[in-house]
């Protein structure tokens, strides 16, 4: 649904294709998905699946919400190699499932899989580049944050109260 800019497809591809053709670098075109997709179920469960750095659009694993009970993260890290990639894209997946208060299952083919508690905190793990299985108990959960129910607005509204509590500060100081 939400693709990566470069890594995905390529923005303004009527102008930087060109470039890309004459340098021989070969990129990726894929499109998006509907907006409205058909839910999953697991066991009669609904699940939120993000697909690669969907996972970086909270907006986006924001949609299953409040119906799923679980997430699911289904990602490619190969592309990352031994960057500082695959560590960020677990500590991205961490935000989701403590955004939303969900467990997130992470499964990813040579990146970092992990199953994450509601708060974030890794009950198994697989490191990178390792072929292994893991096991671990999941909970379905239900219900919403304060961050799934406002989203951003309410970052954007408490950072504006701190913002006119500190000119209020420094008028007084100024007196």
């Amino acid at each position: 649904r939400h693709l990566v800019p470069f890594g995905e497809y390529l923005p303004f591809r009527s102008v930087l294709g060109a470039v890309l053709d004459f340098l021989k670098i070969p990129m990726s075109s894929f499109s998006a998905g509907a907006l409205a997709q058909t839910g999953i179920t697991a066991q009669g469960l609904p699940v939120g699946v993000s697909i690669c750095y969907e996972d970086a659009y909270a907006s986006e694993v924001g949609r299953a919400l409040p119906e799923a009970a679980l997430l699911v993260n289904l990602s490619n890290d190969a592309w990352f190699g031994t960057s500082v990639a695959p560590p960020q894209h677990l500590q991205i997946a961490r935000m989701r499932a403590i955004e939303a208060s969900r467990y997130l299952v992470r499964a990813t083919n040579n990146g970092i899989s992990a199953v994450l508690n509601q708060h974030g905190v890794e009950i198994a793990r697989i490191d990178q580049f390792m072929k292994d299985t893991a096991t671990a108990s999941v909970v379905p959960l239900a219900g919403r944050t304060p961050f799934t129910r406002f989203g951003n607005a309410l970052v954007l509204l408490l950072s504006l109260g701190v913002l006119a509590a500190g000119f209020s500060a420094a008028r007084r100081a100024r007196r």
